[in-house]
């Protein structure tokens, strides 16, 4: 009996699916391309005399070409990062009046004739041109015809492939990382140079590394404007031009050293300056997410924030929001406030607005007794964990903790000691030497609130802390987040979508819509009156706005809903049903109930011990009911089942608007 045979799968990269094969069209054209481009390589080594290489290249006319070539183009590659690094930031960072322009400025070498670029650079910085005659009389500086010269056009040349890879890779990089190293303490500079330049790093060497190399390559500019002297301005490209008259063996052997070397800059690029896809290496290293119940906190024996100091110090909040949030904000110290409301009610905005990073909305803010309204993000006193945690990808977890008390000047040591112990008491101090990439969701978002912990902010921002831990590990967060808001003696913002964490974590429930505050109370009072449909929905109750009209109340959405206590005519009020006081039925029920529905199931979902079924109507809005699985089996409930639904006027609750 023969044994069916398994495909092997084709190699990853060169799967083809069926009927996807090239045009004939098309690659013919492409492989003449190709060759076009191959053929003048080819030239050069079919026409190299290997015999004579060694000696061509170390006569003493080229070596001394490559000692120039090389004192030009690494002078040209730091005058380079001097003044690109900056640019290719304010191009990616900043937006003027004019930024088309300075990009264009930027491109104009790389398409301008080298040759023209030379006259440009001579009527600018030559001896009679805009700027050469200060230089000389200020300073006896005098470019043309001089190494310096040299460089100044190495660097006019070159300077665009820095600037233009550098700032790709800043673009792509999110603000998030920026804004909260910002938050933790740190000034611009410091940002720039602990958090922005490493995560740039790659897009900085390619960069780097092409410009070395065009620089290394320059010809027309640098003969035009600094001239061929040996010794002097005579580099490598120019002193092949001069071979070929005399030596053309001579010049193969040399176009060929400077071909290896443009090869071998573009091999160690490996398609970073093309933009291939590098995410095979950089991708993060995907674990599941806290497969097991985390590490016990490790016994603290000290408090990273002393109790007396903690009691000591306290932040009232008092915040006056005008553009896109509108409303004034004043919290006693120790408050813990959730921030909850629809997608787009302003929730983020209001802390970026805290923070001064938006210019959306502004927020005039006093911190105790502290108008911190005119002063920069890094001296604020506002720590801010963003939804994703934003971790440096470089720093490793203990790291991470300890870059705001750096920011603070403290000393190495003891931040890495206190980084430790917030570590060990959010649970994730075993995984202190790890980098983000090697951490799952929840272990990234509890190092970000250990991060912000450690800071000892006087303002405390937390957008959706917990959204990214599984059930358990959420819980014990919330324990342990619990216990440090009691402690903290400055005001806690929470943006949630959890109504548990609204609940447990915080004093107060803040909801939103459209920029505006909706209800700012307790949270049993938001709990049993709901001034919102979206809180009311999150609460799991169904919630339908309307207008008192009688007995009743007339639906924004259409119907008519009977009420046990009317409110005055024309009154807007938000009637709540809670899910399991509406009843469902297989045929028109009969009896006390005044509002009865027609419908049909449209979806049912397990919520605990019991099921949630959603019923549509085109008499009424659609209704949520929970009954139990027995009732539904009874019921034989399936989606597109018709049903009736009914509550009682008693059963309906009525929250004024």
């Amino acid at each position: 009996m023969r044994r069916p045979r398994t495909l092997a799968p084709p190699p990853a990269g060169r799967f083809r699916a069926p009927g996807s094969r090239t045009p004939l069209v098309l690659a013919v054209p492409a492989l003449v391309a190709v060759a076009f481009l191959l053929l003048p390589l080819l030239g050069i080594l079919a026409r190299t005399n290997w015999s004579d290489i060694g000696t061509h290249l170390t006569s003493p006319g080229v070596l001394e070409a490559l000692r120039l070539s090389l004192l030009v183009s690494f002078w040209a590659l730091g005058l380079a990062l001097l003044l690109g690094v900056p640019l290719a930031w304010l191009l990616a960072r900043v937006d003027f009046r004019g930024k088309a322009l300075v990009r264009s400025l930027v491109l104009l070498p790389m398409v301008l004739p080298p040759t023209v670029g030379g006259v440009a650079l001579l009527l600018g910085f030559g001896r009679r041109g805009l700027l050469g005659p200060w230089l000389e009389d200020t300073f006896g500086i005098v470019l043309p015809f001089h190494t310096s010269g040299a460089v100044v056009a190495a660097t006019f040349v070159a300077m665009p492939f820095l600037v233009i890879s550098l700032e790709g890779t800043l673009a792509g990089l999110r603000p998030s990382y920026e804004e909260t190293a910002a938050s933790l303490g740190a000034s611009p500079v410091r940002v720039f140079r602990t958090v922005t330049l490493p995560m740039v790093a790659p897009g900085l060497a390619a960069g780097a590394a092409l410009t070395w190399a065009r620089a290394l390559g320059e010809f027309g500019a640098t003969i035009t404007f600094a001239g061929n002297l040996p010794g002097t301005t005579q580099t490598l490209p120019l002193q092949v031009y001069l071979l070929l008259q005399d030596s053309p063996e001579a010049a193969t052997s040399v176009s060929l050293l400077l071909l290896v070397i443009a090869m071998a800059v573009l091999i160690c690029l490996r398609g970073r300056w093309t933009g291939a896809t590098t995410t095979g290496r950089a991708a993060r290293t995907v674990r599941a997410d806290d497969p097991g119940p985390p590490a016990p906190p490790a016994t603290v024996t000290e408090d990273p924030v002393p109790p007396a100091a903690a009691h000591r110090e306290r932040w009232p909040l008092h915040a006056e929001f005008t553009g896109f949030n509108r409303l004034t904000l004043d919290a006693d110290a120790g408050t813990t406030i959730a921030v909850v409301g629809p997608n787009g009610a302003g929730k983020t905005t209001l802390l970026r607005a805290l923070l001064g990073l938006t210019p959306r909305a502004r927020a005039a803010l006093r911190l105790g007794d502290t108008d911190v309204t005119a002063l920069p993000p890094h001296r604020r006193g506002v720590a801010w964990v963003p939804q994703d945690g934003a971790l440096f990808p470089h720093l490793t977890a203990l790291n991470n903790t300890a870059y705001g008390l750096r920011a603070h000047g403290s000393p190495r040591a003891p931040a890495r000691r206190t980084a430790q112990r917030w570590l060990d008491r959010l649970g994730v101090g075993h995984l202190a030497h790890r980098k983000p990439a090697q951490l799952s969701g929840g272990q990234a978002q509890r190092v970000a609130l250990a991060r912000a912990l450690a800071a000892r902010p006087r303002l405390l921002l937390l957008d959706e802390p917990l959204a990214a831990l599984d059930q358990t590990t959420r819980a014990q967060v919330r324990h342990t987040l619990r216990g440090h808001l009691a402690e903290f003696g400055g005001v806690c913002l929470i943006v949630t979508h959890d109504p548990v964490e609204a609940v447990s974590l915080a004093d107060r429930v803040l909801v939103l819509d459209d920029g505006r505050a909706l209800q700012d109370a307790p949270p049993a009072e938001v709990t049993r009156h709901p001034r919102s449909p979206w809180v009311a929905r999150m609460l799991g109750r169904n919630a339908w706005p309307g207008t008192a009209a009688g007995d009743a109340l007339a639906l924004s959405d259409g119907g008519r809903l009977v009420v046990a206590d009317p409110l005055p005519e024309g009154a807007r009020a938000l009637a709540i049903i809670a899910p399991e006081a509406v009843s469902v039925h297989l045929d028109r029920p009969t009896g006390s109930p005044r509002n009865v529905w027609p419908g049909t199931v449209r979806e049912l979902t397990s919520a605990g011990s019991r099921l949630r079924v959603l019923i549509t109507s085109s008499e009424a809005p659609d209704l949520v009911a929970e009954i139990t699985p027995s009732a539904a089996v009874e019921l034989g409930l399936a989606d597109g089942v018709s049903v009736w639904t009914s509550v009682k006027a008693t059963e309906v609750s009525l929250v004024t608007l």
